[in-house]
């Protein structure tokens, strides 16, 4: 079901392209393509079944065609090895799922640059090896996610281009003695390039899946980043943040809980989905060229987790928004000593040398006479008080402009 829209897409051009080379009548083509049409728009609304009867989707389009063709529908295999109507299929459901998957990374890299903006103001404590180090802002936080966010479609765009190699006409894997036209079916499909070794093009199996997953771990990677800072921030401790009770459960016998078990999921799942690229090559490596049943198992193990992925995206895009923050956090006096670089800083600008400045300051947290400096204001870019928000927004706009992922 996965690929049936695909194989549809990749059949009527398979069609289109036998009529142009003579293998099929202008009329029969006309058939196929109307028989397909149909089998397009069941898709569309849900009502295509795949019976049990029948081996695959694959089997299931083809019959529908014979049955209401005929011959013509026993003709729409010719030139085509169940090998490379698979991999088209599968190619073409890659570079959708890449361009998808881009698509609402893109939004929540939007999200995240709104909250940004929305929290430049409110300051935090900034921790290193889960100690309170120094004075961060959320709109720190936020950006640096909307940032890593972007650098995670970079694996995305990797993934689309090795998903956008046309491997029909390679057949089995040695190309075929009819005088078929690569060039016509991969521009008729939409696919950026034509993979042209009939042998290459066989080894995309395998190949194009480990290197979707490889994106799919990336993202995953940081989002389960955000998840576990979410998950501290909204413990009673740190209090940084407090998540609407849509997305927190009780417990069964203390009433006051408010567990982040949406966050704590996320980052389950999103641990699970980095070993994806891992099953992926132990399924399939030391294999030789050609192809091998092994590579069957991919789909079950990486179609789900793609799914998945999908709707953990889905999920973020819905938490984030209704995300609330708490003021005022580094008054608190607990946070003090966060400001002692400023304390340094403030001796270094009156002429105090830096491992004197540092001394002098140690000293004072240690006997208790530290004061801090809570007056600061940084400059430089991609600081707590110039987050550069407007430049990020600038390597969003090149991507959507430059990037093959997206629309136009």
């Amino acid at each position: 079901m996965y690929l049936a829209q695909f194989d549809v897409q990749a059949s009527r051009a398979q069609a289109r392209m036998l009529a142009q080379v003579g293998l099929i009548s202008a009329a029969e083509n006309e058939q196929l393509q109307q028989g397909l049409a149909e089998l397009a728009a069941q898709i569309e609304a849900g009502t295509f079944i795949i019976e049990e009867s029948f081996e695959d989707v694959h089997s299931k389009i083809e019959y529908y065609l014979t049955e209401k063709f005929g011959d013509a529908g026993k003709k729409i295999h010719t030139a085509r090895s169940r090998n490379d109507q698979v991999l088209t299929a599968i190619q073409l459901f890659l570079k959708d799922y890449t361009e998808r998957a881009a698509a609402q990374i893109l939004q929540l890299v939007d999200v995240l640059l709104r909250k940004a903006e929305q929290h430049q103001a409110d300051l935090m404590p900034g921790y290193t090896h889960f100690q309170a180090a120094m004075p961060s802002s959320f709109g720190l936080w936020f950006s640096a996610y909307a940032e890593h966010l972007l650098l995670d479609l970079a694996l995305f765009e990797a993934a689309h281009t090795v998903a956008d190699q046309n491997p029909l006409g390679s057949g089995a894997g040695f190309g075929s003695s009819f005088p078929i036209d690569r060039a016509q079916t991969t521009h008729d499909i939409g696919f950026g390039s034509l993979a042209v070794s009939s042998v290459g093009a066989q080894m995309l199996r395998g190949k194009t899946e480990k290197t979707v997953a490889f994106a799919l771990a990336g993202a995953a990677a940081t989002l389960s980043k955000m998840a576990y800072d979410l998950v501290l921030y909204n413990s009673q401790d740190l209090a940084f943040v407090e998540l609407p009770a849509a997305f927190t459960t009780g417990s069964s016998i203390m009433p006051h809980k408010k567990n982040p078990d949406v966050f704590e999921l996320i980052r389950a799942r999103c641990n699970a989905l980095q070993g994806v690229p891992n099953t992926l090559i132990l399924a399939t490596n030391n294999l030789p060229s050609g192809y091998h049943r092994d590579f069957q198992i991919l789909k079950e193990l990486l179609f789900e987790p793609l799914t998945q992925f999908l709707d953990i995206l889905d999920i973020v895009l819905f938490a984030l928004p209704e995300l609330k923050i708490k003021p005022n956090l580094v008054e608190q006096a607990k946070y003090d000593a966060i400001f002692t670089v400023e304390n340094i800083n403030q001796l270094i600008q009156a002429g105090v040398p830096f491992r004197e400045a540092y001394k002098q300051v140690g000293r004072a947290v240690e006997d208790g006479s530290y004061q801090p400096h809570r007056d600061f204001q940084t400059t430089h870019l991609g600081s707590v008080h110039n987050l550069g928000l407007a430049d990020i927004r600038a390597k969003v706009a090149q991507f959507r402009q430059r990037s093959r992922l997206l629309p136009g």
